[in-house]
């Protein structure tokens, strides 16, 4: 049966990659999506793990050939998901994670109606304001301009299915997990996954 796509999606600093990083290590039926991005690598990244790194020029080339189900332009850089992976792995059977802005998600639930979408929301604005600043990786500069459109972001957050408020991590990396177990319950995927209990449906 086909694979079940989620989507996460929070702003920058809420935690959503290390929920999601933990939420791999619990489950190791899930596949996690790979983005195409434009931005330049940070320290410690490497092409092909946490993104793929390609130059602008390509990235249209690809996304103007129809290669992205969704993609966005964040913070002057664009991101985007690879069409044909995406439908490999759904096709073949694994349950498959995207980390991607509202606008993407959006896009997501546009394509495929039937995925799940998560938004990750953190406790406080101010709380936000002092994550970024302890990884000690942006410029006073650059955190401003990341609250401001957090803000922004966070304003979406009624379009999604369900909403992890990220206080304290345990607790969050379990909702996230329960969630996943959820989609796989839904009624069309056990029909699906187990048909021979739905025999009854068919019965005079």
């Amino acid at each position: 049966m086909p694979g079940t796509l989620i989507t996460v999606t929070a702003p920058s600093g809420a935690g959503k990659t290390t929920l999601v990083r933990e939420l791999l290590q619990r489950d190791s039926n899930l596949r996690l999506s790979v983005s195409y991005t434009t931005r330049a690598p940070r320290e410690g990244e490497e092409n092909g793990r946490e993104y793929h790194f390609v130059e602008t020029g390509r990235f249209l080339e690809m996304r103007d050939a129809g290669g992205f189900v969704e993609w966005a332009e964040v913070h002057g850089n664009s991101y985007g998901t690879s069409r044909a992976w995406l439908a490999e792995q759904l096709e073949e059977g694994h349950d498959t994670l995207l980390e991607i802005d509202w606008q993407g998600a959006r896009q997501v639930r546009e394509a495929f109606p039937e995925s799940v979408s998560v938004f990750v929301l953190p406790p406080s604005l101010g709380e936000l304001e002092n994550r970024l600043r302890r990884r000690g990786t942006d410029s006073e500069e650059t955190i401003a301009l990341r609250l401001q459109a957090a803000l922004g972001e966070m304003r979406h957050v009624q379009e999604f299915a369900y909403v992890i408020i990220n206080d304290r991590f345990p607790v969050a990396a379990d909702e996230l997990a329960a969630i996943v177990r959820v989609a796989r319950l839904r009624c069309a995927n056990q029909y699906k996954r187990y048909p021979q209990y739905f025999s009854f449906l068919t019965q005079d």
